[in-house]
């Protein structure tokens, strides 16, 4: 039986990192994607942990052997899936989760039509700014170019099968691992898991 690929986007400062890492914690089933960058590390991050850091040349190369499910550009910096990891996961009947942007979300449907779109979104715009703003990571022409981009993001939610407003964190939370659960629990999942069940109950 396959598992469920689960892909999860949201605008910069959404919360959308905290959100996966909680639920990974509360649901050691969903398997998280690490993705390969080509960005620098941030204070505290570990290749192989938070992405796979590579350099320009090592991303493009990937690119032209085709081993990304999907990649994009992202504020300067390039993002990508590894294909067959995902493939071979599913395949084993894991449950992915994939931590990417809409363009990223865009070419996953196109090989994984049946992949569970969720979208997280701010409460407000001040509030993002508030969160952008504290991080303390950024440089105000940063932040500035990050707001910019996540008003175009914010426009393709409607592309996602779930929105999540993340105002309450621990009430975002408890919505993104009621989609992880009702997920399992569709009829050719529950056959899939029980097949000598329902030969017998049915």
């Amino acid at each position: 039986m396959s598992g469920n690929l689960y892909v999860v986007a949201a605008p910069s400062g959404a919360g959308k990192t905290t959100l996966v890492r909680m639920l990974l914690e509360r649901e050691p089933a969903v398997h998280l994607s690490i993705s390969f960058t080509t960005r620098a590390p941030r204070p505290g991050e570990q290749n192989g942990r938070e992405y796979h850091f590579v350099a320009v040349d090592a991303f493009r190369g990937m690119i032209s052997r085709d081993e990304f499910l999907e990649w994009a550009e992202v504020h300067g910096n390039f993002y990508g899936t590894s294909k067959k990891w995902i493939s071979d996961q599913l395949a084993e009947g894991h449950d992915v989760l994939l931590e990417i942007d809409w363009q990223g979300a865009q070419q996953v449907r196109k090989l994984f039509p049946e992949a569970i779109g969720v979208f997280i979104l701010p409460p407000s715009m001040d509030e993002l700014t508030r969160r952008l703003t504290g991080r303390g990571t950024d440089a105000p022409d940063v932040i500035e170019r990050r707001l910019a981009a996540a008003e175009a993001e914010m426009r393709h939610v409607g592309e996602f099968d779930y929105v999540i407003i993340n105002d309450q964190l621990d009430q975002a939370l408890d919505d993104l691992r009621a989609i992880v659960r009702c997920s399992r629990l569709n009829f050719g999942k529950q056959r899939g898991q029980h097949p000598a069940l329902f030969a017998k109950l049915l």
